[in-house]
């Protein structure tokens, strides 16, 4: 089970802009990762890290992804995660929730948004995503580190190993398009 959505139900719910098995990755990230500088396959690495599903048998990023208190939640429309952002904010602080494509914090990404749930938009969640990661990067490094830091700043083997999660992912999009899982 796959939080409040069942498979089927998001393999036909996939949108148009949803990664296409030959589009990898899809151009929003390019557009992203142009705009701030950073690699789109490391953009969209922590995309597939952070919110990736399994749709049609390809591990894709999802956009409308909230994990609250620890808990991962995918819904099939923008609607239904924003109702869910807003009644969670009413539990849980904000602190304590991530939202969108590459799961950025509500309470430590303030200055980003003016209404939570604009970082459920796909672009907005993609542009604060490779501004954090260009603000991360440090000159003369591996942008896995940069990654690294967005995942976990105080760095340390969290952010280590979500660097080996990064780099798997990394690898399999280098794959030759007939060899992709």
């Amino acid at each position: 089970m796959l939080g409040l959505l069942s498979y089927a139900t998001l393999s036909t719910a996939a949108p148009a802009y949803v990664a296409q098995p030959n589009d990898l990755p899809p151009p929003a990230y390019n557009i992203a990762a142009q705009r701030s500088g950073i690699p789109p396959d490391i953009l969209f690495a922590v995309a597939l890290q952070e919110s990736g599903i399994s749709i049609r048998g390809q591990r894709l990023p999802w956009p409308w992804t909230l994990n609250i208190a620890g808990r991962a939640h995918y819904f099939a429309s923008y609607n239904e995660a924003c109702l869910s952002l807003r009644s969670s904010l009413v539990m849980h602080p904000a602190f304590r929730i991530d939202a969108g494509l590459t799961q950025i914090n509500l309470g430590h990404q303030r200055r980003f948004y003016r209404e939570p749930c604009e970082l459920l938009h796909p672009r907005k969640n993609l542009e604060v995503a490779a501004t954090l990661l260009s603000e991360q990067h440090r000159s003369g490094e591996d942008w896995l580190m940069a990654a690294g830091r967005f995942h976990r700043p105080a760095g340390g083997p969290r952010a280590n190993r979500y660097q080996r999660h990064l780099r798997r992912h990394l690898g399999k999009l280098k794959q030759p398009e007939g060899n992709r899982p």
